[in-house]
């Protein structure tokens, strides 16, 4: 787009002389500000709208262009020209003020997004203990950064623990519903003991801010999420499923969904059953590979309208590490999408490996 404008003069000069014509194409030159004012500022289109109506005179005083054997400097078609170029170019200079004005708040606003992003969904260690752990987000839109999904891995002296969810909704209200689920897990996973009262005491707190906030929405503002639990020196995961897509264990070329039919409603619609939560336990040796998602990753179509075969794609990467599976799954989903994501996705991949000696987790704060 920088060059543009130099193109756009390039053309004309090679049109020139070849245009057969009274009147030659050096009027188009008028909008050479205008075309300037797509990539650069004030101060370049200024310069160019002076530029344009120098090369005006000059292709008009020119007797040889387009065949002419007098110029028409000072004609009162030229001399107009000439004016409708300035008052073109003070335009443009307008329009260049004011979009750099707006990619200066569009960049402020993102920089404050970059912020708020590592706040609420900081990347999450590399390594915890003996496990290996890699985090995936990607909002839809291109201007947004943050969403409603959200990741967390938390090491306590009960074992890893981990969750995924996504809020119900879009906007500043499912940020603020994320932050709020985040805070509390991130809290209550080093105090409750088991993990069906890590998943009752987050829902305690998601449902006491939705009193708080009122309004006609409150029995909807709900999150789908999964918590797991990965106890040191034991070879399995505890899952407590909350209406989310359950987990996917990858295992030699295996590719499991950890679910048993016992899901939970979601967050914040518990109240209406009364039901308590259940635990779901699992195998979970060295070698192994568990990968918690968002659903936009398998509500993700190609352009005929069919959803991403997530657990066929994973069997074909199986034996790729956390970093490696995430990149190809982002990479695979942005291809099947046609390059056009469709929803905001979130993805945590853990694994523990089969060639390394067992290491203690780091001791909780205080």
């Amino acid at each position: 787009m920088r060059w543009l404008p130099v193109l756009y003069v390039a053309a004309l000069l090679l049109l020139e002389p070849a245009t057969p014509v009274e009147w030659p194409v050096s009027f188009v030159l008028i909008a050479l500000p205008l075309v300037a004012a797509f990539a650069h500022g004030p101060v370049v289109v200024g310069g160019a709208t002076v530029f344009a109506a120098v090369l005006e005179g000059v292709l008009a005083g020119t007797p040889c262009c387009a065949g002419r054997e007098v110029g028409y400097l000072w004609d009162r078609h030229y001399v107009a020209s000439y004016v409708c170029t300035g008052l073109v170019g003070v335009l443009g200079m307008i329009l260049a003020a004011h979009r750099v004005h707006r990619e200066r708040t569009l960049a402020d606003v993102r920089f404050v997004a970059d912020i708020a992003q590592r706040v609420l969904l900081r990347p999450v260690p590399h390594r915890i203990g003996s496990l290996h752990l890699e985090s995936l987000y990607r909002s839809a839109a291109a201007e947004a950064r943050i969403g409603g999904d959200l990741y967390e891995a938390v090491p306590t002296r009960y074992g890893v623990r981990l969750l995924i969810g996504d809020v119900r909704g879009k906007g500043l209200l499912a940020v603020e519903t994320a932050a709020a689920l985040l805070g509390a897990f991130r809290e209550a996973a080093h105090d409750e003991p088991a993990l069906p009262a890590l998943a009752d005491r987050v829902e305690t707190s998601m449902n006491r801010r939705a009193v708080l906030l009122g309004g006609s929405e409150v029995g909807e503002r709900f999150v789908t999420a999964v918590f797991a639990e990965i106890p040191l020196g034991e070879p399995l995961v505890r899952v407590v499923n909350c209406g989310h897509p359950p987990p996917v264990r990858i295992r030699s070329g295996e590719v499991r969904e950890l679910d048993r039919g016992r899901s939970a409603p979601p967050l914040n619609l518990g109240v209406l059953l009364g039901e308590p939560y259940h635990v779901d336990v699992y195998s979970f040796r060295p070698g192994d590979q568990l990968l918690l998602y968002t659903d936009g990753i398998t509500e993700t179509r190609d352009p005929a309208g069919s959803f991403y075969p997530l657990l066929e794609r994973l069997r074909s990467w199986s034996s790729l590490p956390p970093r490696e599976l995430l990149e190809r799954l982002n990479q695979d989903l942005l291809a099947y999408s046609g390059d056009r994501p469709q929803d905001d996705i979130a993805a945590l991949a853990v694994r523990l490996p089969a060639d390394e000696p067992l290491l203690p987790l780091p001791a909780p704060p205080g």
